[in-house]
C-alpha cells in the first residue's frame, strides 16, 4: 500500500517509519572518526562539503597528535593545510579551525560549549554543526540536516520543506521522543545508502510503503 502526504502525517505511521530504520540499524553512529569532543567538532568543520571517507583519511594522521585545542594552536594553520589540502575548501577550513581553537582556549578554557548559542559563535560552525557536536558528543536530541535529512525529508513526504531550517523543524516537531536522540543517524544513513540522490535503492528499502516518492525505482 503506497501512502499519501495525509496519511503520512498520521501518528500511526511516522513511529512505524522510525520504528523500521531502528529495526534495520539498532545502534546508528557517526562514520566520522575522533577521540575526543574536540575532535568531533573539528571533523564536522571539515566535513562540510566533503565526505567522511575522505575526512577520515585526512584527520587519521593529524588526531594521531592533535588532541586539544592548544595542539592544534601550536601545530599552525601552514601545517594544518598540509595534513587537509585532500579536502574541499581546505584553506578556509584550516583557517576556521585555528580561529576556533583560539576561542575554545579564550573563552572555554579548552573544552567544547554544549548551547547552540556557543557553538554557533565559532569559526565555522554553523547550526547544522552545532546540532551534530550536541547529538553526538552530549546526548541532545538535536537534528542536524544535511544533504541526504533534507532530501530524505522532502522526498518521502516525512518532513518537506524549501530549506534545511524548515525540515529540521518539522522533524523536531513530528519525531517521536523515543526516536529523536538517534533520528538524525538513521536518516543520514538510509540517505547515504539506500534513499541515494540519482539512484535510490527502492526495492531495498525499509520504508518503501510509507514514502510518497514518485519517482520511485522498480527492481530490476
Amino acid at each position: 500500500m503506497v501512502w499519501n502526504y495525509m496519511a503520512l502525517m498520521k501518528t500511526a505511521v511516522i513511529p512505524e517509519f522510525f520504528a523500521r530504520l531502528k529495526k534495520a540499524m539498532p545502534e546508528p553512529e557517526t562514520e566520522l572518526e575522533y577521540d575526543n569532543v574536540y575532535q568531533l567538532l573539528v571533523a564536522v568543520v571539515l566535513s562540510a562539503q566533503a565526505t567522511d571517507v575522505g575526512v577520515n583519511r585526512a584527520t587519521g594522521p593529524l588526531f594521531k597528535f592533535v588532541k586539544t585545542p592548544a595542539q592544534m594552536v601550536a601545530l599552525g594553520e601552514a601545517k594544518l593545510i598540509d595534513h587537509i589540502k585532500t579536502i574541499g575548501l581546505f584553506r578556509t577550513k584550516a583557517r576556521n579551525v585555528i580561529a576556533l581553537s583560539h576561542l575554545l582556549l579564550e573563552r572555554h578554557g579548552g573544552e567544547v560549549p554544549r548551547t547552540h548559542e556557543e557553538l554557533e559563535a565559532l569559526p565555522g560552525v554553523g547550526r547544522k554543526t552545532a546540532n551534530v557536536v550536541m547529538n553526538v558528543a552530549y546526548g541532545e536530541a538535536t537534528i542536524a540536516v544535511d544533504t541526504h535529512i533534507f532530501r530524505v525529508g522532502n522526498r518521502t513526504g516525512l518532513a518537506p520543506g524549501k530549506n534545511p531550517l524548515q525540515v529540521e523543524l518539522k522533524l523536531l516537531k513530528r519525531v517521536p521522543e523515543e526516536y529523536k536522540l538517534h533520528a538524525h543517524h538513521w536518516l543520514i544513513l538510509h540517505g547515504r545508502y539506500t534513499c541515494k540522490a540519482r539512484t535510490p535503492l527502492c526495492p531495498a528499502c525499509v520504508v518503501n510503503d510509507l514514502c510518497t516518492f514518485k519517482g520511485k525505482t522498480v527492481a530490476a
